[in-house]
């Protein structure tokens, strides 16, 4: 068994970036993923959440998707929900019922942090639907919004703000209370 440290993830993204590699590195990500140890820093899930980006720099949506979904059946914790992940790739390869349901079962548990707010936020805009990027904007402020945060959430809340004031825009929205806490 292997342990992978925050060190080993940031050395590959960085060999990946620098490299244009991204196949490599996916590659190399779902190989660590199979053999990494149950105490490694990064769990299981989050190698396969991070190969799927891999995956989706490389242009290929059907195998950040099969990662994606390695990670949601293997259950660990990532920094943005597989869900989240899983739907974008489902987008990109216009399977939208698919990327709508796991969407669906994302808000039925709950999204648990900003950062999955901010990419489903970002995605459904990507794709054009406006009306449910506002669902997402405005539900993830609503639920982080009150809450003691250190100087990194608070930035994460600033950008979900910013996104969803961009969103009113585009579907010709007045500004509301929400959009007031950006002047803060």
């Amino acid at each position: 068994m292997t342990r992978v440290t925050t060190a080993d993830l940031d050395r590959l993204e960085f060999h990946a970036v620098q490299s244009g590699d991204h196949i490599a590195v996916a590659e190399e990500l779902i190989d660590l993923a199979n053999r990494v140890a149950a105490d490694s820093e990064i769990c299981r899930a989050e190698l396969f959440v991070r190969a799927g980006e891999q995956w989706e720099m490389a242009q290929e949506a059907e195998r950040a998707a099969m990662a994606y979904q390695r990670a949601i059946d293997d259950g660990g914790e990532t920094i943005i929900d597989a869900r989240a992940l899983l739907a974008g790739a489902l987008l990109e390869l216009n399977r939208v019922g698919e990327a709508y349901a796991q969407l669906d079962r994302l808000r039925a548990v709950g999204a648990r942090n900003l950062p999955t707010y901010i990419h489903v936020a970002e995605t459904l805009l990507a794709h054009s639907d406006l009306e449910n990027a506002h669902v997402w904007a405005t539900r993830g402020v609503e639920c982080f919004r009150h809450q003691d945060v250190s100087p990194y959430m608070h930035d994460l809340l600033m950008e979900l703000l910013r996104i969803r004031y961009r969103i009113r825009l585009d579907l010709g929205l007045g500004e509301d209370h929400l959009d007031g806490l950006l002047d803060g």
